[in-house]
């Protein structure tokens, strides 16, 4: 344990003056000297953890700010759940200007990591699996930060969550860049937040691979202002594996990227491929409701310039056989439902080929809908400011080499 002064540059950044390095090593009793050193670190203290396997019989938790916790590589230290006795998250962070890098968690009960109103926070190069592959049982979020402003997930690996492998939720100012979600149901959540980034990553073998909508009854609403860009999304086509009730129950197997009840949201860079039933959905959410705050409509979502190629070959939607026949075989990757509030709705580049169910209002039986091919306008052509978009500059400076 080595305690030592920080700089006057760290100073400046308003860091304690005193910082302590406190190495744990896995082995022996690593549940209740990692837990200890959770609960005694100070703000600007870093925990560091060993090479090795560390065997953990229940969850973790910190609630101190400014703290970072390091582990030697996602792949070099490995959290294992696999004895876990409680059903809870396997770390718990309920404190701000936490950092947790470079380690793994292997088999949760509950979640992953979560964090719960912990303002600035980075996860960075953390993997999160459920090794025995894609079960109901597994937990439901891999990283899991909710009602948080500030939020950096950077270059993280989760396979295997009933839920989502990377959720965020109820938060702003978010980035989520540089990682991989494989075989949950959702790969990448973004509900109920606002002013969000999703760039560079990878979601293949989900159910459906990057989902952006809003949901009623929540405290924080209103989510929008998103941009998804630049992301492979491939071959998500998982059965849907989520417990009976689940939200994410209802996705279809094959979905690329869905925007449901969500305002100003753009899509634009990502290669598209290989997405059974749709490369893009857009929708209203369509389930009765009673909170006066929601609104059900996508809004203002605009589809720019997207490499979209053999999406909807094998849809999981109702005359699915009839659509195909209709469509030459293979729908065309975007999906509308038609829905619109006013003049707001769908916008869509040129030359990318789209249908619409042809409904009019949330919650419409779809055998009422008129499916035709999509007839919607163009982008207006005006690029989005994503200055005020995203994680803040500071979180992105604490991953610089």
């Amino acid at each position: 344990m080595t305690r030592f002064l920080i700089g006057a540059a760290s100073l400046a950044l308003a860091t304690p003056a005193w910082a302590e390095t406190i190495t744990v090593e896995a082995g022996e009793g690593a549940q209740e000297r990692l837990q200890e050193a959770l609960i005694l670190a100070e703000p600007g203290d870093e925990i560091v953890l060993g090479v090795g396997r560390f065997m953990l019989t229940d969850g973790l938790s910190l609630d101190v700010d400014g703290v970072t916790v390091r582990g030697a590589g996602m792949d070099a230290t490995v959290l294992d759940f696999g004895g876990q006795q409680g059903s809870g998250e396997g770390f718990l962070i309920t404190s701000d200007d936490v950092t947790v890098r470079d380690f793994a968690l292997e088999n949760p009960k509950g979640d992953g990591v979560k964090s719960k109103g912990a303002d600035n926070i980075v996860y960075y190069r953390v993997r999160v699996t459920w090794t025995d592959g894609p079960k109901a049982s597994n937990g439901a979020y891999g990283i899991y930060p909710v009602e948080s402003t500030g939020v950096l997930v950077d270059g993280v690996k989760v396979s295997g969550a009933s839920d989502a492998g990377i959720y965020v939720g109820q938060s702003s100012k978010i980035t989520v860049r540089n990682s991989i979600a494989e075989a949950n149901v959702a790969g990448i959540e973004i509900e109920n937040s606002r002013d969000a980034i999703v760039e560079n990553n990878i979601t293949t073998r989900n159910t459906g691979g990057i989902l952006v909508f809003d949901l009623p009854d929540l405290p924080v609403m209103g989510g929008g202002n998103v941009i998804i860009r630049r992301n492979l999304v491939v071959a998500n086509d998982e059965p849907n594996f989520a417990p009976p009730g689940n939200i994410v129950a209802s996705v279809r197997r094959g979905t690329g990227i869905l925007v449901m009840a969500n305002e100003d949201v753009l899509i634009e860079g990502n290669i598209v491929t290989n997405n059974p039933t749709a490369g893009a959905m857009v929708i209203a959410y369509t389930q009765p409701f009673e909170d006066e705050r929601y609104n059900p409509y996508a809004r203002n979502v605009v589809i720019g310039s997207n490499v979209f190629a053999d999406n909807g070959t094998d849809p999981q939607l109702d005359a699915a056989e009839q659509l195909l026949a209709a469509f030459g075989g293979a729908l065309p990757p975007v999906l509308w439902d038609g829905i619109a509030e006013g003049d707001t709705g769908l916008r869509v580049a040129p030359r990318t080929g789209g249908w619409t169910l042809g409904l009019s209002e949330p919650g419409q039986d779809l055998a009422s809908g008129s499916p035709a091919p999509l007839d919607v306008p163009e982008p207006l052509g005006d690029t989005r400011d994503d200055t005020s978009i995203g994680a803040p500059a500071a979180l992105l400076q604490r991953i610089v080499p």
